[in-house]
């Protein structure tokens, strides 16, 4: 009796001294993503099957393309992940995988291959919230990142000023009332004819441009000085365009470009900074797709050194989607004992902080 109870504890100590590994898989939108990350921290691979050459043809992402296009890539995607981490899936402890937001039919790729893996291989399963994996992002780079701090989570289709009180605890102080930023961002490009994706062109051609040449408006939301709203900054980019056309007269696509970013850039810049004063909060980490735009990380990062914050920001690949960051969060989630059954779903509009 004696000798099991010492075999038990044997057992414990040598579980605490495992490593822990995720398999992560990433498919909200328009990339096929696998991972495998170590102890939350460590990424020992980081697999993405790009889709956007495809969308490009359509001025953007198509649901129905995404979701074909996943199916054919995911098992692919997976087993480059173990293959380029040098695992198999006996050495993984767990599955992770996003199961919300994004696009309905592209998340069911993603959860159901994650939950067929789980079953056949017998491992736990992790769902994580794509949010979440975002802001978790910061934490591979930056080893010293832990909470609490304040972040701005900027997307495609999310535009969030968040308190990370723990790992996985987070209060919103702050959200668009319409237009995500990214989103406003690739309908602008769309329309001075840059085309998909509009972030990372607009960027581009922004830098030739004269940020002061157009004043665009800078929307403030008058009972909630921390919430965003883009639709009528939008709106007064295409109204400038159509008065330009109905006049005759010609416009700089750089410097629309750059005046419109300067506009976008003000406003996320200016909220993110009015919490951190209202907070004396000392640490700030910026997340998403449009985290990885020039711009913003300059605006950021000067207006963090006049307050006496740190600021944090991923780097370029760990921005846009990728199912690294999915398994960081998947790490935290499994720390804290999460688990999900074979009946996990996919939920397009789940909210951040929902289980």
């Amino acid at each position: 009796m004696k000798s099991k109870t010492i075999d038990s504890m044997e057992n414990i100590e040598d579980n605490k001294m495992k490593d822990t590994l995720i398999l992560a898989i990433e498919s909200s939108c328009d990339e096929t993503a696998a991972a495998v990350v170590k102890n939350g921290r460590e990424v020992l691979s980081n697999v993405i099957s790009s889709q956007i050459a495809l969308h490009t043809l359509y001025g953007g992402v198509v649901p129905e393309i995404a979701s074909r296009k996943h199916i054919e890539k995911i098992n692919q995607v997976v087993q480059a992940a173990l293959d380029e981490a040098n695992v198999t899936l006996d050495d993984i402890t767990a599955i992770g995988v996003t199961y919300g937001p994004g696009l309905v039919g592209a998340l069911l790729v993603g959860v159901a291959e994650a939950k067929a893996i789980a079953y056949a291989a017998k491992k736990p399963l992790v769902g994580v919230h794509h949010i979440e994996g975002h802001i978790a992002a910061n934490f591979i780079e930056h080893k010293d990142l832990e909470p609490p701090f304040f972040s701005l989570v900027v997307s495609g289709g999310h535009t969030h000023l968040v308190r990370v009180k723990d790992y996985g605890k987070f209060d919103i102080i702050g959200r668009t009332r319409d237009d995500a930023a990214g989103e406003a961002f690739d309908k602008v490009a769309r329309a001075i004819g840059l085309g998909y994706p509009g972030g990372p062109k607009i960027d581009k051609v922004s830098k030739e441009g004269n940020p002061e040449a157009i004043a665009f408006p800078r929307a403030h939301v008058e009972d909630a000085p921390y919430d965003f709203s883009f639709s009528g900054l939008k709106s007064a980019v295409l109204n400038y365009i159509n008065g330009c056309q109905m006049k005759e007269q010609e416009y700089r696509q750089a410097d629309i470009a750059a005046s419109f970013q300067k506009a976008v850039t003000d406003v996320l810049v200016g909220n993110a900074m009015r919490a951190v004063e209202e907070y004396h909060a000392d640490r700030f980490a910026i997340a998403g797709g449009v985290a990885a735009n020039s711009a913003l990380r300059q605006a950021m990062k000067e207006a963090c050194e006049e307050r006496g914050v740190k600021l944090y920001y991923p780097s370029p690949v760990y921005c846009t989607d990728n199912a690294a960051m999915i398994g960081v969060a998947g790490y935290y989630e499994y720390r804290k004992g999460v688990r999900h059954g074979l009946d996990l779903n996919a939920i397009p509009n789940l909210r951040l902080g929902e289980r």
